[in-house]
């Protein structure tokens, strides 16, 4: 079992930059690959960002590419997603998610932890 605690969200305007945070229970940290994921109102959710468990390797959705990286720091059980040049269209409940690492389903799902989410508002 993993608890995942977000943070670091808040109200930033156009053009700013956020850090999430997400920290992670447990001792086996770097078993999991880790995600984040994001859902804006009336909208589903929609993946973001992914780093496998060894912080080797990370994937992006084509709307972070450029402006986001996501990392992780195994020592602390906590995984970060930097976010920069916010557009409006960022505005979303922002989760940070975990799966047990493995190469048999693509890191964009398959993930069973989720935390609580916080939120991102990119003010015009």
């Amino acid at each position: 079992q993993v608890q995942l605690v977000e943070s670091g969200g808040g109200l930033v305007q156009a053009g700013g930059s956020l850090r999430l945070s997400c920290a992670a229970s447990g001792r086996t940290f770097s078993r999991y690959d880790m995600g984040w994921f994001r859902q804006a109102p009336g909208k589903e959710r929609e993946f973001v960002a992914a780093i496998w468990g060894s912080g080797g390797s990370a994937y992006l959705a084509e709307s972070a590419k450029g402006r986001f990286t996501i990392s992780r720091d195994n020592a602390k059980n906590t995984v970060y997603l930097q976010m920069n040049s916010l557009k409006p269209e960022d505005t979303a409940v922002y989760y940070c998610a975990a799966r047990v690492g493995t190469t048999m389903v693509p890191i964009t799902r398959g993930y069973d932890y989720w935390g609580q989410g916080t939120q991102v508002t990119v003010s015009s």
